[in-house]
């Protein structure tokens, strides 16, 4: 395989392998005009390469060859391309440019869809890791396929992207799409692609995202809070809360970055949750931080969209085996129109559902505050530590108590009833430990809790709270047997 058509974006370490350049394309309909590509100027060629001294599995689609459109051949060389990974337990690689379906072999070309993406779900089922970066164009039936199915995805700053390239768009719906679409960095505001990447940068994201170099760590955002704030025990249970909600107070995305030695995005459409591929205390793992600072409705306060990322990272986390951390921050979830709309109650659910069926150990830190359902869809976890700090209640007593009492000024009184002090809540049973704000304790008991911590636990400690509940009132402890 030459680099050539690489150049531009630097390449891999090495080229070990070249593979099917002997692949011949064929006319499968006798097309009139149809000019079948060489072996070398078919739209994907594929090769064993080196990465940070592993190897990977490269897939290149260049516009620049047949339009890296994707016929016979070049659906036959991404097939066997992800079924020799599998075999090599390599990571896929991928570099693409391309307008889709090669029309000029119908519908030989359009299974060349389905084909592909089978090949990478095999690849994905045995826990390997895949990248694509998207160059401009990227549309069409290989977007639709095996490129929206790798794991992370980057584009080039400014490139075309879209299942219906802009000229499609125009002729189906008799308008152009404005000039704020199809583009790299709409699809990165939308959560399709997780980073905007330069192209002399390309290869160093792809090495990281399947792990074969180690990621830079997350970057402090600028004006957020640098530190944990020292103050005296708060007198009140109101007060705790108000303390917890200051704005100097760090949320989760800075103890995201003090607890991390590296991070990869994963990007979603709502960024009052955050995620990543991290190293914590030097073990990998995949984190999922809510920002009381931003979002997509209100500055922390989750919509569904926020909630489909969680769902994502943690599904990532279950397919690569790696244990989850979790650090909440929010006051609840988004309750407006828009977010019932797109299904709100039924994303927090799938959120819990994801966590529940995870294989692997998962660790919940409270960072802040903790407000009703949309704080513990990330709470299921195996460990759930509290700062001594922050706060975790079944609502923010201003909303319950216009709830109960119709009156949200009586929030103090019903904050002393709510029992959402870190005490109170280690009495009840519902955590696990109440941790010191100190970052360099916090980061040791969770790195630990990550390694360590029991798998399952994450049923248990919310049975054993609620049967302490019921015998404390005579009632029968819980069971899950029947018989």
């Amino acid at each position: 395989m030459t680099t050539e058509p690489l150049a531009r974006d630097g390449r891999p370490d090495r080229v070990l392998e070249v593979w099917d350049d002997a692949l011949t394309s064929c006319d499968p309909l006798g097309f009139p005009g149809y000019e079948v590509p060489g072996p070398d100027t078919e739209s994907v060629r594929t090769a064993l390469v080196e990465l940070g001294g592993r190897p990977a599995v490269w897939i290149d689609c260049d516009f620049r060859r047949a339009g890296g459109t994707m016929g016979a051949v070049a659906g036959e060389r991404v097939v066997r391309a992800f079924d020799r990974a599998l075999r090599l337990g390599a990571p896929v690689v991928e570099t693409v440019s391309t307008g889709g379906a090669r029309l000029q072999e119908g519908m030989v070309s359009l299974v060349q869809m389905p084909r592909t993406v089978s090949a990478a779900a095999r690849h994905a089922g045995a826990g390997l890791r895949s990248a694509a970066y998207l160059r401009s164009p990227t549309t069409g039936g290989v977007f639709a396929s095996f490129v929206s199915c790798a794991d992370l995805r980057a584009a080039e700053p400014g490139a075309t992207i879209g299942f219906g390239g802009p000229r499609v768009v125009a002729q189906v719906t008799g308008a152009w799409p404005p000039a704020t679409s199809h583009t790299a960095e709409s699809a990165l505001r939308h959560g399709l692609v997780d980073a905007v990447v330069s192209r002399t940068d390309c290869w160093r994201w792809l090495a990281s995202a399947v792990g074969a170099r180690p990621a830079p760590p997350l970057a402090p955002t600028p004006g957020r809070p640098s530190r944990v704030p020292r103050s005296r025990p708060a007198a009140t249970p109101y007060e705790h809360l108000r303390r917890a909600r200051r704005p100097d107070r760090p949320s989760g995305l800075e103890w995201a970055g003090w607890l991390t030695e590296s991070w990869t995005e994963l990007r979603g459409d709502d960024p009052a949750i955050r995620a990543g591929l991290a190293t914590v205390g030097g073990t990998p793992a995949v984190v999922v931080a809510m920002d009381r600072f931003a979002g997509r409705f209100g500055a922390g306060a989750p919509g569904p969209g926020a909630y489909r990322l969680a769902q994502r990272a943690v599904q990532l986390a279950a397919r690569l085996k790696l244990p989850v951390l979790t650090l909440v921050d929010t006051p609840g979830a988004h309750p407006g129109a828009r977010s019932e709309a797109e299904g709100l109650a039924g994303e927090i659910a799938r959120t819990l559902l994801a966590l529940s069926r995870l294989p692997t150990v998962s660790v919940c830190l409270l960072v802040g505050e903790g407000g009703s359902g949309g704080a513990v869809a990330l709470a299921h976890t195996d460990r759930l530590y509290v700062l001594d700090g922050a706060a975790f209640s079944v609502i923010g007593p201003e909303a319950g108590a216009a709830i109960l009492y119709r009156d949200a000024g009586r929030a103090a009184g019903l904050a002393d009833a709510l029992c959402m002090t870190p005490d109170e809540l280690l009495r009840l049973g519902v955590v696990d430990r109440v941790l010191p704000e100190r970052t360099e304790a916090v980061r040791a008991s969770v790195a630990e809790a990550l390694t360590g911590a029991p798998l399952g636990a994450r049923d248990t400690r919310p049975d054993l709270a609620t049967a302490a509940a019921l015998t404390s009132r005579g009632q029968p402890p819980t069971t899950t047997d029947e018989s």
